[in-house]
């Protein structure tokens, strides 16, 4: 006999609820005598209060019914029964000795009843009567608590998946470990930089059993730098092999463990603890979760959990080969961008560069500061898309027009030549880009503009206007106009910024631009101030980067950075 079927034949507890003594009597002392509990009712009412005032966990397993009683027919309690979510499944077995004719029999079958016996009963039929009703009832509330399981599982795996960071990952792995096995539980894992130990907590009674993983909010701390307790908890059980294993640890070897090493905080269960930790690569840190041991109680349990660790480990992994090579092309991207900008007498400059949030592809933004035979050359652009190509191309732009700046071109052969290399080896692709040509003497600037957001001019009494001329985007093979001449009074500010800083998906770009024209009109601040404050301002939370170079024109002998200063960035 398998496992489930021995289970499933199982003694019960058994409502037995008829008016006749006699035969209360003996229908219970033949259930008694073959294992089962019994309690017994006189009548209807009396076998429903029963029903309705028993704890959930100490409901009967099946009610044997007369159908004739005194204060309600045994169909119309067996209607109610069936209609009492807490008892729906409970199933009915009725009895009678004189509703026996095939109206009855199907009358009773029809309003809920599981079986229907009549008078004489033989104690072997009612026995085996009883044991088939509770085999069927059982199996079909262990398949239907398996399919709320499993719908659990695909919630919580979707939950781990969606995390964007080591925190939001550890706290959902808790969640859906203590949803899933109906248990307090732990979730311990390194961060996907490998820098930080989260350890998150659902202790009992404070959602463990819940139906919604999103639901909760286990308590997620940072373990101290040094601890060694996913390295100890990973000896326990797995070693340096991938895949899952599960161990039970005592109670007190458990709290000694997570006290030592996690500060007390994993301490939320009264006894024994089954531990589980996944892994999908060697040498890669492993996942760890821990729940009461009492959980596992069948097979079905171990092999949840560890699906649910196994889809852990695996989301676990992705996050972190995706933080990894979003640090690899961010620090390529900043290779692309100048280490340092020029001594300019009579200028000062400021720079930011800000990668947008650290779950989005890298963009083509950059800007540049070049000595050129005719000035100093400021340049602000960016590479249409977000990608590496994009990063890539970013810096094949900056170096070109590198290039051509030191050759002594003017604003508007730069962006012809630019936009001659565009068409040649980058077919499809377009590039925005803003050249302003401080003349010797920082009086005089020339902007020549291909499609960019214009740079924005605060004037020493605090007015500001952008300087909207513009030609066409780089990469379409169409002329450029002459750069256009502007006067910048000594303590005038010039702003260059990629659309990063201001674009707002669904909101009016114009808004915004007048909103930084009015911040900057506002400001008196230093230069570095100045970004950091635009940056708060405007660039918090944005899903593009951005790229932002100020400049301040003053006298030439009030003199400039020291050669060489490198660009400050944020």
């Amino acid at each position: 006999m398998s496992t489930h079927l021995h289970q499933d034949s199982a003694a019960a507890k058994v409502l037995v609820l008829d008016d006749n003594d006699t035969n209360r009597y003996i229908v219970s002392s033949w259930l008694r005598r073959a294992g089962h509990t019994v309690v017994e009712a006189a009548d209807g009412t009396e076998g429903l209060s029963l029903l309705a005032s028993a704890p959930d966990g100490e409901l009967p397993e099946l009610a044997v019914v007369d159908v004739k009683l005194p204060d309600m027919s045994g169909f119309e309690v067996c209607e109610q029964i069936k209609a009492d979510p807490r008892t729906a499944s409970l199933p009915v077995i009725h009895v009678s000795a004189t509703a026996i004719e095939l109206a009855d029999r199907t009358q009773g079958l029809h309003r809920g009843a599981d079986a229907y016996l009549t008078e004489p009963i033989a104690p072997d039929e009612l026995l085996a009567t009883v044991t088939a009703a509770l085999r069927y009832a059982r199996a079909r509330r262990r398949a239907e608590r398996l399919a709320t399981r499993v719908s659990a599982l695909n919630s919580s795996t979707l939950a781990v998946y969606a995390a964007g960071d080591g925190e939001t990952f550890i706290a959902a792995a808790a969640a859906g470990a203590a949803t899933l096995m109906e248990s307090a539980a732990v979730a311990v894992g390194l961060s996907p930089d490998n820098r930080t130990l989260h350890l998150a907590a659902v202790q009992e009674g404070e959602g463990a059993g819940s139906d919604r993983t999103e639901d909760m909010e286990p308590s997620v701390t940072g373990v101290r730098e040094d601890s060694r307790l996913l390295d100890l908890l990973t000896e326990r059980a797995l070693g340096d092999r991938t895949g899952t294993e599960t161990v039970i640890l005592s109670g007190a070897d458990w709290r000694d463990l997570t006290r030592r090493e996690g500060g007390g905080r994993a301490d939320v269960f009264p006894g024994q603890v089954a531990l589980t930790l996944a892994r999908t690569k060697r040498r890669r840190p492993a996942v760890a979760f821990a729940v009461a041991a009492t959980a596992l109680a069948g097979t079905d349990d171990r092999e949840l959990l560890s699906q649910l660790a196994q889809a852990c480990a695996l989301a676990l992994e992705a996050l972190r080969t995706r933080s990894e090579e979003h640090a690899l092309v961010l620090t390529l991207q900043r290779t692309f961008l100048p280490d340092r900008l020029p001594a300019v007498p009579g200028v000062d400059m400021a720079v930011r560069y800000e990668p947008a949030a650290d779950h989005a592809e890298i963009g083509g933004d950059f800007y540049e500061a070049i000595q050129t035979p005719a000035g100093l050359l400021l340049a602000i652009g960016d590479v249409a898309g977000h990608s590496l190509k994009a990063a890539m191309i970013m810096g094949e732009v900056r170096h070109a027009l590198r290039a051509y700046a030191i050759e002594g071109h003017d604003p508007q052969s730069l962006l012809k030549n630019l936009d001659a290399l565009l068409v040649r080896v980058r077919p499809s692709m377009t590039v925005t880009v803003c050249l302003v040509l401080v003349e010797p003497g920082g009086r005089r600037i020339q902007v020549a503009n291909a499609g960019h957001i214009p740079p924005l001019l605060r004037h020493p009494d605090g007015s500001t206007r952008y300087l909207t001329e513009h030609g066409p985007l780089l990469g379409l093979n169409l002329p450029h106009p002459p750069a256009v001449s502007h006067h910048v009074p000594e303590g005038s500010t010039l702003l260059l910024l990629t659309d990063g800083l201001v674009e707002v998906p669904g909101e009016d770009l114009d808004e915004s631009m007048e909103m930084l024209s009015g911040t900057l009109s506002r400001s008196r601040a230093e230069l570095d101030e100045l970004c950091d404050q635009l940056l708060a301002t405007f660039g918090k939370g944005k899903t593009d980067d951005i790229a932002l170079l100020a400049a301040r024109f003053h006298r030439a002998h009030e003199g400039g950075a020291p050669a060489g200063t490198p660009p400050s960035c944020a």
